[in-house]
């Protein structure tokens, strides 16, 4: 006889199915954009149980990304079924007094764990992470910081040193930098006549940025310059320090880092509130080091 483990591992591979098949519809149904309309609308009733549009737009929220971008006339109408299925489901499992058995309490109760603990984690950090919080945060991050240095170049890569040499006696008589790029380097730029873009040193490896930066603007290297990659002769064309970046751009990191901060606080108070013991998987006690 099949484990409940066993049976439920089945059994969700089959519920999927009910639950989790096509989604667009064969005859779009007649709906307008979500946006528009009340999220408390009764879209459906199943005995005493309404579904509200607004439910329908969490499932559809955690549907795969390409059905998101579905107009939602093409999967309404599988969607309310699926609602109503699940609601089906779900009222058969509870009548059937599958809920009483210790192995499904036991998931329900780590599921609510779980859903409690994000819950308080969200509304209690999410009451912090404020913008005014955050704008402070970037205004320390950001102050007194003028940016990195950043260079503009190309450069022509060779297999030899002799031929990197050669290149530099050719330059010295007067050819044209990005045509010697476009026929005698080596590298992947060389369609680009050497074009390497803006990049700060740490972009490149240390000799070739060495060497970049070192150079003044329209001036190239009068010796080769050796690295992993061959032998170069490098062209610096600008050199620019770059603005720091915006709290815009920031605001993500700032929140994901400000957010990892606060939980780690919280969590290390609720450490030192409580009398914790740990224990080996034998049984033998851990001291807090392990």
């Amino acid at each position: 006889m099949l484990s409940l483990r066993h049976a439920t591992a089945a059994a969700s591979v089959a519920l999927s199915l009910v639950l989790c098949g096509p989604v667009v519809a064969q005859t779009p149904a007649p709906a307008a954009d979500a946006s528009a309309n009340d999220m408390s609308t009764v879209v459906a009733r199943v005995g005493d149980k309404e579904v509200t549009l607004g439910e329908l737009m969490v499932m559809r929220s955690q549907l795969p990304a390409q059905y998101q971008q579905v107009p939602l006339e093409a999967i309404y109408e599988p969607m309310l079924n699926r609602a109503i299925d699940q609601i089906l489901i779900t009222r058969a499992a509870r009548a059937s007094g599958i809920a009483d058995q210790d192995e499904v309490k036991a998931k329900i109760e780590e599921a609510a764990d779980q859903v409690i603990a994000e819950a308080y984690l969200t509304q209690t950090i999410a009451s912090e992470v404020t913008e005014d919080a955050l704008r402070k945060r970037y205004e320390e991050a950001v102050a007194g910081q003028t940016g990195e240095e950043e260079a503009k170049a190309r450069h022509i890569l060779l297999d030899s040193e002799e031929d990197a040499q050669a290149v530099i006696a050719e330059l010295d008589g007067g050819a044209d930098f990005a045509e010697l790029a476009a026929e005698k380097s080596t590298g992947p730029s060389a369609a680009q006549g050497g074009d390497l873009g803006w990049f700060q040193a740490g972009q490149m490896v240390p000799e070739f940025s060495s060497a970049a930066f070192a150079l003044e603007p329209g001036t190239y290297t009068k010796e080769p310059v050796k690295s992993q990659f061959g032998w170069h002769v490098i062209l610096l064309e600008e050199k620019r320090t770059a603005d720091a970046p915006s709290f815009e751009e920031m605001h993500d990191q700032l929140t994901a880092e400000m957010t990892r901060e606060l939980i780690q606080t919280r969590l290390e108070k609720l450490r030192g509130e409580a009398k914790i013991e740990r224990f080996g998987p034998t049984g033998q006690p851990l001291n807090p080091a392990q």
